[in-house]
């Protein structure tokens, strides 16, 4: 299947890259990377395949959105990525947040993900409840998952794995019973200890 992505400018596709290089510097500096994957899963986790509704369309900048319960904390990533949407005006807030969460992967060793910019600011949050609640089953997950997403069992697994990298304590989250978290964001336990 052939994906169309949106048409940019030359100078839109340069402000990327510089503000790319200096998102990688600033996140290993300050040891933030989970936080810049959180805030971009949070903005694209909202997506409807069937109402086509929801996304990354830089909404976490607003109050409504980050008052959603699932969104506590990412003021934080809102206030840390402010002064680059500043220095990079013609960056869309969509772009940076999901520019961060790209360049958090790359920081703490994970793939290169190929950046498509274009996505357009909205200025309406998605209504709350659309991200999983980590605290129900499987059912739940593949209902949110694959019947909301549009993503396989596969995918939740990669989702959920990105709950290693981010101390989900801090979130109000029990993982006693659900293996560790990690304490440095270059450290990803691979598995359970007896």
């Amino acid at each position: 299947m052939t994906k169309n992505y949106p048409t940019v400018s030359e100078d839109y596709k340069k402000a990327v890259e510089k503000c790319k290089r200096k998102l990688r510097g600033f996140i290993a500096e300050k040891n933030c990377a989970p936080l810049m994957l959180r805030i971009a899963w949070h903005s694209a986790g909202t997506y409807d395949v069937k109402t086509k509704t929801g996304g990354p369309f830089g909404t976490m900048r607003l109050a409504a959105e980050q008052a959603h319960s699932a969104n506590n904390g990412l003021d934080i990533a809102v206030r840390l990525l402010e002064p680059f949407k500043e220095q990079f005006p013609t960056i869309s807030y969509a772009d940076l947040y999901q520019l961060a969460g790209v360049v958090g992967v790359e920081v703490t060793g994970g793939p290169d993900i190929p950046f498509h910019p274009g996505r357009d600011d909205k200025a309406e949050p998605p209504q709350e409840g659309r991200l999983p609640d980590a605290k129900q089953g499987n059912d739940h997950l593949r209902q949110v998952f694959g019947a909301q997403m549009g993503l396989s069992d596969k995918d939740i697994v990669a989702l959920s794995g990105g709950h290693t990298l981010v101390s989900a304590t801090r979130r109000g989250l029990d993982l006693r019973d659900h293996g560790p978290a990690t304490l440095s964001f270059l450290t990803i336990p691979t598995s359970r200890s007896s």
